[in-house]
C-alpha cells in the first residue's frame, strides 16, 4: 500500500535537546517507494473467469506501470516541493492521483479475487452477508445492481461496494478512472471496468466478464474490511 515518510509527527513532539536538534537537522529522510505486490496465485488459477494471459498482463505491465508513474509522481513533487514551486506542486496532484489511484485499486482488486479452490465465489457469511440480505434482498439482488452499475460506467472506471464509515451502511458506488475510495465510504469490494480487465478474452463482451467475475470473488477479503 501507500506509505509516507516515517517519523514525521515525531518531529512535531516535545522541543528535543541542542544535540538533538542538531542530529535530526543532519538527518535526511527517504520516502519508502510503492511496490507491485505478488499474487497469492499463479495467473492462471483464475480460469476460466479470467484468462492467465489477461491476468499477467493485467499484474505485470498496467499494475506495474502504475506503481513506477506514482513513484516519478512522487520524486517530482518532493523536487517540486523543495524549490516551494506552487505551480509545480498543483501539475503532479493529478498523477499522483491517478497512478497512486491505480495502485491502490489494484491491490485491492488482487484481493478480492480467488481461485474456487481456495473459496472463490462462495458467498459471503456473517455481518457482511446479513448486511447484504438488508440492504438487497439477496446476494443474487446485490450482483443485479452492481452489474448495471458497472454496465453504466461511460469509458474507464471501478464499481465498489462500499461501507459509510459514519453510519455503517453498505451501497454500491462507482468511479471515474482511477480515482480512488476514500474520505467518508470504506471499500469492501472492487471490480476493474477498464477494457484492458477483460478486453482480450471477452473483447466487447464486458457484460460476460461482469458475470463471470463472481465466481472467483474472494469474498472472505470483503469481509475483513466490513467494520
Amino acid at each position: 500500500m501507500l506509505r509516507s515518510t516515517a517519523l514525521r509527527s515525531a518531529l512535531r513532539t516535545a522541543a528535543p535537546s541542542a544535540t538533538k536538534r542538531a542530529a535530526l537537522a543532519s538527518t535526511t529522510f527517504t520516502r519508502n517507494k510503492a511496490t507491485l505486490p505478488d499474487l497469492p496465485y499463479d495467473y492462471g488459477a483464475l480460469e476460466p473467469s479470467i484468462s492467465g494471459k489477461i491476468m499477467e498482463l493485467h499484474h505485470d505491465k498496467h499494475h506495474r506501470t502504475y506503481v513506477n508513474s506514482y513513484n516519478t509522481a512522487m520524486e517530482k513533487m518532493e523536487e517540486v516541493q523543495s524549490k516551494s514551486d506552487i505551480q509545480g506542486q498543483i501539475a503532479q496532484q493529478p498523477l499522483i492521483n491517478f497512478h497512486g489511484g491505480g495502485h491502490t485499486n489494484h491491490t485491492l482488486f488482487w484481493e478480492n479475487l480467488a481461485p474456487k479452490s481456495s473459496g472463490g465465489g462462495e458467498p459471503p457469511s456473517g455481518e457482511l452477508g446479513k448486511a447484504i440480505d438488508t440492504s438487497y434482498g439477496s446476494l443474487d439482488a446485490m450482483k443485479e445492481k452492481f452489474n448495471a452499475a458497472l454496465a453504466g460506467i461511460q469509458g474507464s472506471g471501478w464499481a465498489w461496494l462500499v461501507q459509510d464509515t459514519q453510519t455503517g451502511a453498505i451501497g454500491i458506488k462507482t468511479y471515474a478512472n482511477q480515482d480512488p475510495v476514500v474520505g467518508q465510504f470504506r471499500p469492501l469490494l472492487g471490480i476493474d471496468a477498464w477494457e484492458h480487465a477483460y478486453y482480450l478474452q471477452y473483447q466487447n463482451r464486458k457484460a460476460e466478464y461482469f458475470s463471470a467475475v463472481w465466481d472467483v470473488v474472494n469474498w472472505k477479503a470483503a469481509e475483513k474490511r466490513f467494520q
